[in-house]
């Protein structure tokens, strides 16, 4: 393997997956480094084809799988299907100052085979916000600088998704929608009409295919998409982004590599590389390169600036501001209502939808004013209860049995999903003594929801409820169920963009300050959170940083 590159990615992820395709396909010669192993398109989705009947715990896990992956276990994602996609947390430990659940996937591709596709873009609502309100610090773009590359990647990823003229939610370059089924329809109106058209109830906006793209068929509907799709139907690192990198004859893969260091050359103030630590080896190897994308997910881009440059800044590479590290965000969830619906039981649905509804947020816009900032959307979906459902009445014998074959009445359920504010109590920094299984060591997390959030997830619950109930369910209750930070699976912000090299990490191209051949694109550079899944503005930011960077090239300046 060669030692020298013209651009180095590290993490193969959504954002580093993005970083490879965009820069092979300008021509330049790029190692992407994977500090887990390899995990091949189709060849390696193990259980995608199993029948339920054909796992051998029937969806549960092991005590064992239980011990090695603790916190996993903490949340709804400890399934049989896919419990070996996350990380061995016993190699890789964390230690938590404050509770923080930890969702990590460590092999090639990321969490870009386990993200729920769920993809908006962000306006001026969003961009303007922290300037506006006095937190944190502004972002550096706007929604105009952003929208072209939302284009972009949209029209690659295959989006799908109805167009709705909705200004704080703005329209993008869609394949087909997928259809509400006929409650959501009925209700969709119903909300429209009790709200005076404020709030919205559209089909969700996400990256499966309603339409062939490029050697990849639309999506089955088989709703199987974490255990990874036979059939390209949904965007992920292994389906689109890095076979077309392959493609460019330009890339060169390498896994089993944690990356220890960004080489850093003080004389010239730039880059010269990565220092890594062969995860089964655990020897040290060194590669060069011209510029380094930056794209571990936000702890873990977080953590190997930290270990950059220490003998210029004590710090890490990007600390002279004293925001690495500071602001981690997530999004607070694990909250909503749900209800019974009257009615319909000559309908029935078709296929597992992949999907389902999306209600965009509407408080603190226009006149809907409240005693915390920002605010939150919605995902649910109405349904039809199966044989699972318990029937009080018929609780034993054949009488049961001929219930069960028929489906049961409609209910319908939604939960939210709201802003987490930047803060800079809010942080994660490296322990002084302790080590990982490779000598490294171990991040420590102290970050929690505070004041604004909790106001805000009692307005979350209650709304929710009231809108189930002003549309005509019955039976509905709400929810509010605590959860430590990083549940979400959306951290961001420890090394945030800002207009200013002293209160910010990155400029507005998403360049460390200090150090201009270093980009970093993912969740780390976010400034804010909004309340929409992020991994779409992830994808623009990082095609459009790697544009820029590649410009920067050609003119000499990097």
């Amino acid at each position: 393997m060669p030692e020298n590159y013209d651009a180095i990615v590290v993490g193969s992820g959504i954002s580093g997956g993005w970083a490879a395709k965009e820069l092979c396909e300008k021509g330049l010669k790029v190692l992407l480094l994977e500090r887990g192993g390899p995990y091949d398109h189709i060849k390696d989705y193990k259980t995608a084809g199993k029948k339920p009947w054909e796992f051998e715990h029937r969806g549960e896990t092991t005590s064992e799988q239980e011990e090695v992956r603790p916190v996993i276990h903490r949340s709804w994602g400890a399934q049989e299907q896919v419990i070996d996609a996350w990380t061995n947390e016993k190699d890789c430990p964390y230690i938590e100052d404050k509770p923080f659940n930890w969702w990590r996937s460590y092999r090639m591709g990321g969490r870009s085979i386990l993200w729920g596709r769920q993809s908006y873009r962000w306006s001026d609502l969003d961009f303007a916000a922290n300037g506006k309100e006095g937190v944190g610090v502004d972002w550096p773009i706007r929604y105009k600088d952003l929208a072209e590359w939302y284009d972009y990647v949209e029209t690659f990823a295959g989006i799908s998704g109805s167009v709705e003229g909705i200004k704080h939610l703005p329209d993008g370059k869609f394949l087909p929608p997928m259809a509400l089924n006929c409650v959501e329809q009925d209700v969709a109106a119903r909300l429209k009409k009790q709200y005076n058209g404020a709030r919205h109830l559209i089909i969700g906006r996400v990256a499966n295919l309603t339409a062939p793209i490029a050697g990849r068929t639309q999506c089955q509907f088989r709703s199987r998409c974490w255990e990874g799709c036979p059939f390209g139907g949904y965007f992920s690192s292994q389906s689109s982004t890095l076979p077309a990198a392959v493609a460019t004859g330009n890339l060169t893969i390498r896994p089993w590599s944690i990356v220890r260091q960004v080489l850093y050359n003080k004389d010239t103030k730039k880059a010269t590389g990565v220092e890594i630590i062969d995860a089964e080896d655990s020897k040290t190897y060194s590669f060069n390169s011209r510029i380094v994308f930056v794209c571990a997910s936000a702890i873990n881009s977080a953590w190997i600036l930290m270990q950059s440059a220490t003998d210029i800044w004590p710090g890490g590479l990007g600390s002279s501001s004293d925001q690495l590290g500071h602001n981690i965000m997530d999004h607070h969830y694990r909250l909503g209502a749900s209800g019974k619906v009257e009615g319909y039981l000559d309908k029935y649905v078709f296929g597992r939808r992949a999907n389902g509804f999306y209600i965009p947020r509407f408080a603190n816009i226009g006149k809907d004013k409240r005693d915390f900032l920002r605010g939150y959307g919605y995902q649910g979906s109405a349904s039809r209860q199966g044989w699972q459902r318990d029937v009080a009445e018929l609780n034993i014998g054949a009488a049961l049995k001929d219930e069960l074959t028929e489906p049961g009445q409609w209910t319908m359920g939604m939960t939210g999903f709201g802003e987490v504010l930047p803060d800079h109590r809010n942080r994660m920094y490296l322990h002084a003594t302790e080590k990982d299984k490779w000598g490294l060591p171990v991040p420590v997390m102290d970050a929690v929801l505070r004041d604004n959030e909790n106001k805000m997830r009692i307005s979350m619950a209650n709304d929710a409820a009231e809108m189930l109930e002003s549309v005509g369910l019955k039976e509905v209750h709400s929810w509010n169920n605590f959860h430590p930070m990083g549940d979400g699976i959306h951290e961001m912000g420890t090394a945030r963009m800002g207009r200013d090299a002293k209160t910010s990490v990155l400029n507005g191209h998403n360049q460390v300050w200090d150090c201009k051949n270093v980009f970093v694109t993912d969740g780390a550079s976010m400034a804010s959170s909004a309340c929409q899944n992020p991994s779409l503005t992830y994808m623009a930011l990082t095609a459009r940083a790697a544009d820029f960077a590649f410009e920067e090239l050609k003119k000499g300046n990097l």
